[in-house]
């Protein structure tokens, strides 16, 4: 199973939210770069990235970061982008700064076809955010009244499933083993978990769920809970 250690950026430096509140955050760092080639030092082959200005506003301005750090890993590990895709034009964009598969989100539950299009140029992990099953759009703050497992199929082009539990997101209180599990045997498309991982027993119980093909840790790496290096010696 993949770990893709987590760098979300706000204003350029490296940031948390909790359960995606712009207002509750806390800054880790200032070198976006500097972190990932850490986590790529230790063993990660993939690292995950969200732009949150992108997410919120649309305007690109960590984009320059963006590009610096697939550069930095370019050859040694592979960098996956979210926040703001929202058309194919952001994803080519994205694509052209190096990045090897991008992330959307709201975009793709409104317009499943985009998906399609966008994979045409660069690999697509369709992002569904959940509260309770239920698909969030827009920064988590509206609900779309749909499944994530009735959306699991609208995607056929898609090279993975980013599945987030909004309610866990930032928690460290553990994942949703259950409804993970259920997402990733109803589809034939990688499944990569998100959110409420704390421990290194919780890496273990992913593990062990033998369907997912990876998940994304954030906050308990910056908070010491365990390092790259040992959740990648769990996960193998």
């Amino acid at each position: 199973m993949n770990l893709y250690p987590a760098i979300d950026l706000l204003g350029g430096k490296v940031v948390r939210l909790r359960q995606g509140e712009y207002d509750d955050s806390t800054v880790y760092g200032d070198d976006p770069v500097a972190v990932a080639e850490s986590f790529v030092e230790q063993g990660a082959t993939w690292v995950h990235m969200v732009d949150l200005d992108a997410a919120r506003s649309a305007e690109p301005v960590n984009r320059a970061i963006i590009a610096r750090v697939a550069g930095a890993l370019s050859g040694r590990a592979s960098l996956q982008v979210g926040g703001g895709v929202r058309t194919v034009a952001d994803a080519d964009a994205l694509a052209s700064a190096g990045v090897t598969r991008v992330v959307m989100g709201s975009a793709a539950v409104a317009n499943p076809s985009l998906v399609s299009a966008v994979s045409e140029i660069v690999s697509v992990a369709v992002g569904l955010d959940h509260r309770s099953g239920i698909a969030a759009t827009h920064g988590w703050t509206e609900s779309s009244g749909v499944s994530v497992n009735d959306l699991l199929s609208q995607f056929p082009t898609a090279s993975a499933f980013v599945i987030t539990d909004i309610s866990r997101d930032g928690m460290l209180t553990g994942p949703d083993i259950e409804g993970l599990a259920l997402a990733a045997s109803a589809t034939n498309i990688p499944v990569v978990a998100s959110g409420g991982v704390g421990t290194l027993a919780h890496l273990q119980q992913l593990a062990g769920v033998t369907q997912l093909d990876g998940v994304i840790v954030g906050k308990a790496l910056y908070e010491a809970k365990f390092t790259v290096a040992e959740a990648v010696q769990v996960l193998q």
